[in-house]
């Protein structure tokens, strides 16, 4: 847990007076909640129930033998209910909710998967849902927007600023300063004023407890452990119950975008753009411009070209506990169609990163030995930015048959109407 909200001098509570009562109200009501035996029993058979857990450690036995060096192991988080690890935090928050009285849910989202897991969740426990997401990630993401419509969530696109996750983060802090009476926001990463990185932290550390447990049963001499970093859900709950000890290796993956330059990429840690700041509520690394504003960022993956990173993971790098990497998006488009050709695993783009990260890893490694890399997510949501690249000509005359159809009204029904 955090020192009364910090992760050494990372973290805090930076809000708005108007913010601290509900704070303190969700503080206290996590806490109760860790206690409290209904609460953990409903949580636990929702996670066996409802999200699918435990999710597989599968053995990446083709990627090994034709990557070279140790053996490569992967989380299939991607195989959760809703095609993600936001699912773990988005559950345990909105029953969180449930129990606190609130009748309202609202959410941020870049790639779109806390959207979605969101919507699910509430749809599941009876909240009503609200999620804001940048016009610029709205357009790139279109499937998940679609799914969480069908969940019943209000999808918001915010045209402020870039129109990405930051702006979006921006939009929910301010609806929930207006409606915190009966509204709890959901945030989806381990970030933002205290207890929130805790709060995720705990929910998303399912994820490596199982891992855990998985090593231990399989007898595994585990090199390192490989996850994606964007604001950090899927890393920190993954290295969770590892953070403490001298090993494995803890590497996370940061977008490397374009290039090194700015603006052309998300690199907080593993590069010296980063400064300190306060923003969205916390104290952390942030890119930022020379007068201190929020820099631009650009990365493939929706969910990585966050500016900051959660308070907890940037003190455990500065610690050298956690090793930071930059993936560039040509090399994680390789490692995405690597492991879906070896394996018949689609990653997410933003685990592709990680997937990059670990098999330039386990080359140089032993064969007895192991590197786990969490696919956070399935790549489904990715097919309209990887299909124009993998399959530019076929994409083009799909987008344009689809079009035309749509145009002649053909086969379009009106749900509860005509035909």
């Amino acid at each position: 847990m955090s020192n009364k909200g910090y992760f050494d001098r990372f973290g805090g509570r930076y809000v708005a007076e108007v913010l601290r009562r509900p704070l303190e109200e969700l503080e206290l009501a996590f806490i109760d909640s860790l206690s409290d035996v209904s609460f953990c029993q409903d949580l636990d058979t929702l996670r066996r129930d409802f999200i699918g857990r435990p999710t597989p450690l599968l053995h990446a036995v083709n990627a090994s033998r034709l990557n070279g060096g140790s053996q490569i192991y992967i989380k299939m988080e991607g195989l959760a209910h809703t095609g993600a690890h936001k699912i773990n935090n988005a559950l345990g928050q909105a029953l969180l909710a449930k129990k606190m009285g609130k009748k309202r849910i609202i959410a941020e989202t870049g790639a779109g998967q806390h959207g979605l897991a969101t919507a699910s969740a509430c749809a599941r426990v009876g909240l009503e849902c609200v999620v804001y997401m940048g016009e610029v990630d709205v357009r790139r993401q279109q499937p998940n927007v679609a799914s969480m419509e069908l969940y019943g969530a209000t999808v918001v696109p915010v045209t402020a600023g870039s129109r990405t996750l930051k702006d979006a983060i921006n939009e929910a802090m301010r609806d929930w300063a207006a409606s915190f009476e009966s509204t709890h926001y959901l945030i989806g990463s381990a970030l933002g004023p205290s207890p929130f990185p805790d709060i995720v932290r705990y929910f998303q550390s399912v994820i490596g407890e199982e891992t855990r447990a998985q090593i231990t049963e399989r007898a595994l001499d585990v090199e390192a452990l490989v996850a994606c970093v964007g604001g950090g859900s899927n890393a920190i709950g993954f290295f969770s119950p590892f953070t403490a000890l001298s090993a494995p290796r803890l590497v996370g993956a940061e977008a490397g975008g374009i290039g090194p330059g700015a603006g052309e990429n998300a690199v907080r840690m593993s590069g010296e753009a980063s400064s300190d700041g306060i923003i969205h509520g916390y104290k952390s690394r942030f890119l930022t411009t020379a007068d201190g504003q929020v820099a631009e960022t650009r990365s493939i993956s929706a969910g990585l070209d966050y500016p900051g990173i959660g308070p907890e993971l940037a003190a455990l790098g500065e610690s050298g506990r956690i090793e930071f990497v930059s993936v560039s998006d040509s090399q994680a488009l390789e490692a995405l169609k690597f492991f879906a050709r070896s394996e018949g695993v689609l990653f997410a783009l933003e685990s592709a990163h990680a997937g990059a990260a670990a098999l330039a890893l386990a080359r140089s490694g032993s064969p007895d030995r192991a590197v786990i890399v969490n696919m956070s997510g399935r790549g489904d949501k990715d097919i309209f930015i990887t299909s124009p690249v993998f399959r530019p000509g076929p994409w083009k005359d799909f987008l344009a048959q689809e079009l035309a159809r749509l145009d002649s009204g053909q086969d379009i029904h009106v749900f509860g109407g005509n035909s």
